[in-house]
Protein backbone atom coordinates (compact mmCIF):
# COMPACT_ATOMS: atom_id res chain seq x y z
CA UNK A 1 0.00 0.00 0.00
CA UNK A 2 2.84 2.27 0.74
CA UNK A 3 4.10 2.03 -2.83
CA UNK A 4 0.76 3.22 -4.17
CA UNK A 5 0.95 6.35 -2.03
CA UNK A 6 4.41 7.19 -3.37
CA UNK A 7 3.26 6.72 -6.96
CA UNK A 8 0.23 8.95 -6.31
CA UNK A 9 2.39 11.69 -4.74
CA UNK A 10 4.84 11.48 -7.63
CA UNK A 11 2.09 11.86 -10.25
CA UNK A 12 0.32 14.57 -8.25
CA UNK A 13 3.59 16.53 -7.94
CA UNK A 14 4.16 16.21 -11.68
CA UNK A 15 0.65 17.50 -12.44
CA UNK A 16 1.13 20.46 -10.07
CA UNK A 17 4.53 21.24 -11.65
CA UNK A 18 3.01 21.13 -15.16
CA UNK A 19 0.14 23.43 -14.08
CA UNK A 20 2.59 25.90 -12.50
CA UNK A 21 4.66 25.81 -15.70
CA UNK A 22 1.57 26.46 -17.85
CA UNK A 23 0.53 29.35 -15.52
CA UNK A 24 3.98 30.96 -15.78
CA UNK A 25 3.96 30.52 -19.56
CA UNK A 26 0.49 32.13 -19.84
CA UNK A 27 1.54 35.05 -17.65
CA UNK A 28 4.64 35.58 -19.80
CA UNK A 29 2.54 35.37 -22.99
CA UNK A 30 0.06 37.92 -21.58
CA UNK A 31 2.84 40.34 -20.69
CA UNK A 32 4.38 39.95 -24.15
CA UNK A 33 1.05 40.56 -25.93
CA UNK A 34 0.23 43.53 -23.69
CA UNK A 35 3.59 45.13 -24.48
CA UNK A 36 2.84 44.85 -28.20
CA UNK A 37 -0.27 47.08 -27.89
CA UNK A 38 -0.02 50.84 -28.27
CA UNK A 39 -1.02 52.53 -25.00
CA UNK A 40 -4.18 54.63 -25.17
CA UNK A 41 -3.47 58.34 -24.75
CA UNK A 42 -4.71 59.94 -21.54
CA UNK A 43 -6.63 63.10 -22.54
CA UNK A 44 -6.08 64.74 -19.14
CA UNK A 45 -2.33 64.21 -19.36
CA UNK A 46 -2.28 65.50 -22.95
CA UNK A 47 -4.12 68.71 -21.98
CA UNK A 48 -1.76 69.21 -19.03
CA UNK A 49 1.25 68.74 -21.30
CA UNK A 50 -0.13 71.18 -23.88
CA UNK A 51 -0.78 73.76 -21.17
CA UNK A 52 2.72 73.26 -19.78
CA UNK A 53 4.47 73.80 -23.12
CA UNK A 54 2.41 76.80 -24.25
CA UNK A 55 4.62 79.72 -25.20
CA UNK A 56 4.76 82.38 -22.50
CA UNK A 57 4.72 85.23 -24.97
CA UNK A 58 5.22 86.13 -28.56
CA UNK A 59 7.89 87.96 -30.48
CA UNK A 60 6.59 90.68 -32.76
CA UNK A 61 9.04 92.55 -34.98
CA UNK A 62 8.57 95.06 -37.75
CA UNK A 63 5.30 95.96 -39.47
CA UNK A 64 4.26 92.31 -39.80
CA UNK A 65 4.89 91.83 -36.10
CA UNK A 66 2.85 94.91 -35.22
CA UNK A 67 -0.09 93.54 -37.19
CA UNK A 68 0.27 90.14 -35.53
CA UNK A 69 0.47 91.79 -32.11
CA UNK A 70 -2.68 93.82 -32.81
CA UNK A 71 -4.48 90.69 -33.98
CA UNK A 72 -3.40 88.79 -30.84
CA UNK A 73 -4.56 91.65 -28.62
CA UNK A 74 -7.92 91.78 -30.41
CA UNK A 75 -8.33 88.00 -30.07
CA UNK A 76 -7.55 88.18 -26.34
CA UNK A 77 -10.05 91.02 -25.86
CA UNK A 78 -12.71 89.05 -27.77
CA UNK A 79 -12.06 85.97 -25.64
CA UNK A 80 -12.31 88.00 -22.43
CA UNK A 81 -15.65 89.60 -23.36
CA UNK A 82 -17.69 86.75 -21.92
CA UNK A 83 -15.68 86.67 -18.72
CA UNK A 84 -16.95 89.74 -16.88
CA UNK A 85 -16.61 89.48 -13.13
CA UNK A 86 -19.60 89.43 -10.81
CA UNK A 87 -22.04 89.18 -13.72
CA UNK A 88 -21.14 92.72 -14.80
CA UNK A 89 -22.70 94.40 -11.76
CA UNK A 90 -21.88 98.05 -11.15
CA UNK A 91 -22.92 97.80 -7.49
CA UNK A 92 -19.78 98.83 -5.62
CA UNK A 93 -20.96 97.14 -2.42
CA UNK A 94 -21.14 93.74 -4.11
CA UNK A 95 -17.63 94.02 -5.57
CA UNK A 96 -16.19 95.49 -2.37
CA UNK A 97 -17.62 92.67 -0.24
CA UNK A 98 -16.49 89.98 -2.68
CA UNK A 99 -13.00 91.28 -3.49
CA UNK A 100 -11.82 94.61 -2.14
CA UNK A 101 -12.85 94.09 1.47
CA UNK A 102 -10.27 91.36 1.88
CA UNK A 103 -7.50 93.96 1.98
CA UNK A 104 -9.31 97.21 2.81
CA UNK A 105 -11.08 95.83 5.89
CA UNK A 106 -7.87 94.57 7.52
CA UNK A 107 -5.45 97.05 5.96
CA UNK A 108 -3.43 94.26 4.35
CA UNK A 109 -0.51 95.33 2.19
CA UNK A 110 -0.94 98.94 3.32
CA UNK A 111 -4.48 99.16 1.93
CA UNK A 112 -6.33 102.09 3.50
CA UNK A 113 -9.29 101.07 5.65
CA UNK A 114 -12.64 102.75 5.01
CA UNK A 115 -11.81 105.64 7.33
CA UNK A 116 -11.77 109.30 6.27
CA UNK A 117 -8.36 109.89 7.85
CA UNK A 118 -6.75 107.13 5.77
CA UNK A 119 -8.29 108.46 2.55
CA UNK A 120 -7.91 112.24 3.00
CA UNK A 121 -4.60 112.54 1.12
CA UNK A 122 -5.79 110.16 -1.61
CA UNK A 123 -9.08 112.00 -2.14
CA UNK A 124 -7.13 115.28 -2.37
CA UNK A 125 -5.42 113.90 -5.51
CA UNK A 126 -8.79 113.74 -7.26
CA UNK A 127 -11.21 111.04 -8.35
CA UNK A 128 -9.42 110.50 -11.67
CA UNK A 129 -6.19 109.60 -9.87
CA UNK A 130 -8.04 107.23 -7.53
CA UNK A 131 -9.70 105.57 -10.51
CA UNK A 132 -6.43 105.32 -12.45
CA UNK A 133 -4.56 103.76 -9.52
CA UNK A 134 -7.34 101.26 -8.93
CA UNK A 135 -7.53 100.27 -12.62
CA UNK A 136 -3.83 100.22 -13.51
CA UNK A 137 -2.43 99.39 -10.09
CA UNK A 138 -0.14 101.50 -7.94
CA UNK A 139 2.80 101.06 -5.60
CA UNK A 140 3.45 103.83 -3.15
CA UNK A 141 5.32 104.28 0.10
CA UNK A 142 2.29 103.13 2.10
CA UNK A 143 1.66 99.92 0.19
CA UNK A 144 0.60 98.34 -3.07
CA UNK A 145 -2.65 98.35 -5.03
CA UNK A 146 -2.81 95.54 -7.62
CA UNK A 147 -4.42 96.41 -10.95
CA UNK A 148 -8.19 95.98 -10.70
CA UNK A 149 -7.78 94.63 -7.19
CA UNK A 150 -6.09 91.54 -8.59
CA UNK A 151 -9.11 90.51 -10.70
CA UNK A 152 -8.45 91.28 -14.39
CA UNK A 153 -12.01 90.20 -15.27
CA UNK A 154 -13.35 93.42 -13.73
CA UNK A 155 -14.24 96.11 -16.24
CA UNK A 156 -12.97 99.65 -15.80
CA UNK A 157 -16.55 100.74 -15.09
CA UNK A 158 -16.86 98.18 -12.28
CA UNK A 159 -13.63 99.40 -10.70
CA UNK A 160 -14.72 103.05 -10.93
CA UNK A 161 -18.12 102.22 -9.41
CA UNK A 162 -16.46 100.37 -6.55
CA UNK A 163 -13.95 103.17 -5.83
CA UNK A 164 -16.78 105.71 -5.85
CA UNK A 165 -18.80 103.51 -3.48
CA UNK A 166 -15.82 103.20 -1.14
CA UNK A 167 -15.29 106.98 -1.07
CA UNK A 168 -19.00 107.56 -0.39
CA UNK A 169 -18.98 105.05 2.49
CA UNK A 170 -15.97 106.30 4.46
CA UNK A 171 -16.50 106.41 8.23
Amino acid sequence: MRNHDLVFLKHFSQVIAILVGITIALIGLGIYINNQLEPEPNPVAERATEARIQPVGGVYAGSTGAAAQAAAKAAAAEAAKGQVAYEGTLDGAVIYNALCGACHTAGAGGAPKLEKAAWAARIAQGAETLHKHAIEGYQGAAGIMPAKGGNPALTDEQVIATVDWMVENLK
